[in-house]
């Protein structure tokens, strides 16, 4: 896992205007892999950014680069409360909900697709693609759009600029620390 890594899938979350980034990475050594997210973990804190393992197995590891206090607004809006709820969650804790996805992904060959919500989707789509099977999406970009195209397509480009100027910032020397903005 590297810092690159870090700024190709997470620039929208390290941006803040993206509540959790997800990419799978490979690792020679669990610890090696703890390691860096250890040192990530303590360098990005005052940013308001932590980073956890979803699932590591077989020298792969899920990463979820998230906000906790994103996280935890998105959660407790009703929409997203009660699809949780549904699906077995407690959502009234995060770190809960968090042990709950950690579970679901560990003990499930079907991937959780309510890990939409903890991405910051809108959870009309997450509905939508959970009731429809990821069909019949009214348009694609970063997810499945079941409900505002309009704003889906919006926010999709506002995602795809801010990793093109974090990558090419990165890419002239600015430091993953100097792009990471404080929430």
């Amino acid at each position: 896992m590297s810092e690159e890594a870090l700024i190709r899938y997470c620039s929208p979350t390290l941006a803040g205007i993206k509540t959790g980034s997800l990419f799978n990475c490979s690792y020679q050594t669990e610890e090696e892999l703890f390691s860096f997210l250890r040192t990530w973990n303590i360098t990005l804190k005052s940013k308001g950014i932590r980073i956890i393992p979803l699932r590591v197995q077989d020298g792969k590891a899920l990463i979820y680069v998230f906000r906790p206090s994103q996280l935890k607004s998105s959660l407790q809006e009703e929409a997203s409360r009660d699809l949780l709820e549904e699906r077995g969650y407690c959502s009234q804790n995060c770190s809960a909900c968090l042990s709950h996805l950690i579970r679901r992904l560990s003990q499930s060959e079907d991937f959780p697709h309510e890990i939409g919500l903890f991405l910051g989707y809108p959870c009309e789509d997450v509905k939508g693609f959970i009731d429809n099977n990821a069909a019949c999406a009214k348009c694609v970009g970063c997810w499945k759009v079941y409900g505002d195209t309009e704003k889906a397509q919006k926010q999709f480009e506002r995602f795809k600029k801010c990793t093109r100027i974090y990558q090419q910032q990165w890419a002239d020397g600015k430091p993953l620390t100097c792009l990471t903005v404080t929430r």
